[in-house]
């Protein structure tokens, strides 16, 4: 199979801590050659940057603070988050967005940090990594006004249905997908969904250590995702959009270069 390239790995994680090497190194030997580290928070988004100095042109990082934490938000947060941005391991805003499945946060507090995070993209030039749910068109409503960065924005671990992912695409937004298309519970929107993504829209992710692929054989004990398990969503993906495997694999590595402006190794 093609070179694959993970946008999206919680490598900060707690369940990462005893084993953080072996998990990057199973990663490459999987034909994972990148990976773009999350940052949740500030505290997790420094905490992902100091990974990626050990793995130079391997591993990135993001820069944000997901709506869960966006309570924790202030102009303080974001002159930090621009400061880390401009290291050249950091190549994208985010993580950002609107959740209203629980409102770890209040609405309007998300809305204030997300449009922050709206506007420090835009001031950096830089792309967006972007969580929406159970907020779709609120979520568009604000980005209305930025519809400038959607091109350069993707909507990660896109979990909707395909009228959702059709009002995406139509924005201009890239599409993250994840092992949720590998649930045949609650994944059926999805598998319908992606058969509604461009190939040259199409961005592939973990989110590691959530979300291990339901339909995999020989799961492992500790029910932990990880990167290696890339190439499993990968043939997901592209049993669902009717191509072959390295098709997905092809495009959406040159997609995830393009976007994030990472180099070829």
């Amino acid at each position: 199979m093609q070179q694959l390239i993970d946008i999206g790995v919680n490598l900060t994680d707690k369940q990462f801590n005893n084993d953080r090497e072996e998990v990057i190194e199973r990663a490459l030997q999987s034909g994972v050659v990148q990976m773009i580290l999350t940052g949740a928070s500030l505290k997790s988004s420094q905490h992902a940057f100091e990974i990626t100095k050990k793995y130079p042109k391997v591993l990135f990082s993001t820069a944000g603070i997901h709506p869960h934490d966006a309570k924790t938000f202030t102009n303080t947060t974001i002159e930090e988050l621009e400061k880390l941005a401009q290291h050249e391991e950091v190549v994208v805003i985010g993580e950002c967005g609107l959740d209203f499945n629980r409102l770890f946060s209040p609405q309007n507090i998300q809305e204030q940090c997300f449009e922050a995070h709206l506007h420090l993209a835009r001031k950096l030039s830089m792309p967006l990594f972007l969580h929406e749910r159970d907020a779709h068109e609120r979520f568009c409503e604000i980005f209305a006004g930025f519809r400038d960065l959607a091109e350069k924005s993707v909507v990660h671990c896109f979990t909707g249905n395909k009228d959702q992912v059709k009002k995406y695409v139509s924005m201009g937004f890239y599409i993250g997908v994840t092992g949720w298309i590998c649930d045949e519970r609650r994944g059926q929107d999805l598998q319908e969904a992606v058969k509604y993504i461009p190939l040259d829209r199409l961005l592939i992710e973990t989110d590691a250590p959530y979300l291990l692929p339901r339909n995999m054989e020989n799961k492992p004990k500790n029910r932990r995702n990880e990167p290696a398990f890339l190439p499993h969503i990968v043939h997901e993906i592209a049993k669902n959009m009717g191509v072959e495997p390295e098709v997905v694999a092809k495009q959406a590595t040159a997609n995830t270069r393009k976007l994030f402006n990472l180099p070829e190794i």
